[in-house]
């Protein structure tokens, strides 16, 4: 698959999710915890990656590109939503529903 070829985001969080769900290694509460819990640790890395990015440890200086951030914020973005399919199998409808709300609110479209 190229680069810039289409990928099903929700397809892919399903995929992403039932992966997890095989692979895990605790049950229960304590898994949807710990996914929840991961988003801390990757908007740490995307903290890490700005400091890196603009060279503000001036002891390591420059570490990071705009790219590495760009990627981190991809984390993000796909460990929220696996955390959010963790929590509900309708994670394509809530986010869809949320998202319809925050446009609303923030740009009056609906």
């Amino acid at each position: 698959m190229s680069e810039h070829e289409h990928v099903d985001l929700w397809g892919s969080v399903e995929a992403l999710h039932g992966w997890l769900d095989a692979n895990r290694v605790v049950d229960g509460p304590e898994e949807v915890l710990l996914r929840i819990l991961k988003l801390s640790e990757e908007v740490g890395e995307v903290a890490q990656a700005v400091v890196g990015a603009t060279g503000q440890n001036p002891r390591k200086g420059v570490t990071h590109t705009w790219e590495d951030v760009c990627a981190e914020l991809c984390d993000v973005a796909v460990t929220a939503l696996v955390a959010l399919r963790t929590l509900t199998p309708e994670a394509r409808e809530v986010f869809a529903g949320h998202l319809r709300r925050v446009l609303e609110r923030s740009l009056g479209v609906g």
